[in-house]
């Protein structure tokens, strides 16, 4: 079996007042009919890294079942492109989840199988919702109300918003003793909304500098949260390790960086409760896969960040699946706005969420096909279907 051919293109997706994602979709073809479908993180230049003469010179004509070699492959292939972050790593990680949707196609198992078989066989998510129509106490309990009422039994909220109380210089990463009082009051209005039983994450974007992100930290502390995301810039590990043994809150963080080598200072400084890697970003199934055993060393849950699609979700549960120590996924519940979410993949595999929980694909690959009429209705201006 050889590979012929990659293809990429890129749907709009979830779209704010604040934020949009584009989707970018992959698929590997080769020569026996079979193709293997993946998802790279959303980032100006990463379609454009897959469909590049570099990556096709690197990959056709090769043996897809060789998914780790190939993976080496691409990374020391285009090491002088920048293959130790960024988007060239986005780019690599969906190439090599098609790869193992291809393979489990190809040998008739689903993809957990293929990266050791799995320990669950339903994922638990939380539903990450921002926060309300407004940014105040009250509209926040009243859409986390609404949240739990669907069956949700942990949710996510963004408190790094903009507040109408006097500010610091915003690109000092510094807080007023009144922007910490009303993100305090923000996190308090949820958890009065939600109960103490439900675990209530909060995200903060990894805007602060240590000294006045801790004064939030310990603000937050009788919330008994699941965890403080993100609390300092992804690169300052040392200020990880402060902020994480000066406060009881676990602090979770991951989701920019690349590869396992870019987790290992981070867990070597205990740097962090909880690692967040995000799987179509950081380097695909099996990097993720590496760093969750790394993690394992240092008694660490997984907790994969997952900005995807519905194909790159399932592909999230497949991973999350095989490992041990795996805590929870995150599902963009603010993207619900996005009605074809779940239409944009037919299959047994389609993520549909019940109480918190999805169940993990048992057919082969990924266990989805991706939904061309879907994809055709919200293909970005000028991007071609994948054939």
């Amino acid at each position: 079996m050889k590979i012929t051919d990659i293809q990429a293109t890129t749907i709009r997706g979830h779209q704010s007042a604040e934020t949009f994602y584009d989707w970018v979709l992959v698929k590997v073809y080769t020569d026996e009919g079979v193709s293997g479908l993946g998802e790279a993180y959303h980032g100006p230049g990463v379609e454009e890294i897959i469909l590049s003469d570099r990556f096709r010179r690197l990959l056709i004509g090769e043996d897809p079942r060789n998914v780790d070699r190939l993976f080496e492959k691409m990374r020391r292939g285009t090491s002088g492109a920048g293959s130790s972050a960024g988007a060239v790593v986005a780019a690599i990680s969906g190439v090599e989840i098609a790869l193992w949707d291809l393979v489990g196609r190809a040998v008739g198992v689903p993809v957990y199988q293929l990266l050791g078989g799995k320990f669950r066989d339903r994922i638990r998510v939380y539903a990450d919702f921002r926060g309300g129509k407004e940014y105040t106490p009250e509209s926040y309990a009243e859409r986390a109300k609404e949240v739990v009422a669907d069956g949700f039994d942990a949710v996510k909220i963004d408190i790094d918003v903009p507040i109408p109380v006097p500010s610091a210089d915003a690109f000092n990463k510094s807080l007023t003793n009144a922007e910490i009082r009303y993100m305090v009051e923000l996190v308090r209005a949820t958890r009065e909304a939600i109960g103490p039983d439900i675990d209530l994450a909060v995200d903060t974007h990894y805007k602060w500098y240590p000294d006045t992100f801790l004064k939030l930290a310990w603000a937050c502390e009788e919330f008994k949260l699941l965890w403080l995301e993100d609390p300092v810039p992804p690169e300052d590990i040392p200020s990880h390790r402060w902020v994480t043994h000066s406060t009881r809150t676990p602090i979770c963080t991951g989701e920019c960086l690349y590869l396992r080598h870019g987790f290992r200072p981070m867990l070597e400084v205990e740097g962090a409760n909880i690692i967040s890697p995000d799987i179509p970003k950081m380097g695909g199934l099996l990097e993720f896969r590496k760093v969750a055993d790394m993690c394992d060393t240092w008694s660490i849950p997984m907790a994969p960040h997952n900005a995807a699609s519905a194909l790159g979700t399932v592909a999230s549960l497949h991973a999350c699946a095989a490992i041990p120590n795996f805590l929870i996924l995150e599902y963009h519940y603010h993207a619900t706005d996005v009605k074809w979410y779940n239409d944009l993949v037919d299959g047994p595999g389609k993520p549909v969420v019940d109480k918190s929980y999805i169940r993990v694909p048992d057919a082969p690959g990924l266990g989805v096909d991706l939904n061309e009429d879907v994809v055709r209705a919200h293909l970005l201006p000028g991007k071609k279907m994948l054939d």
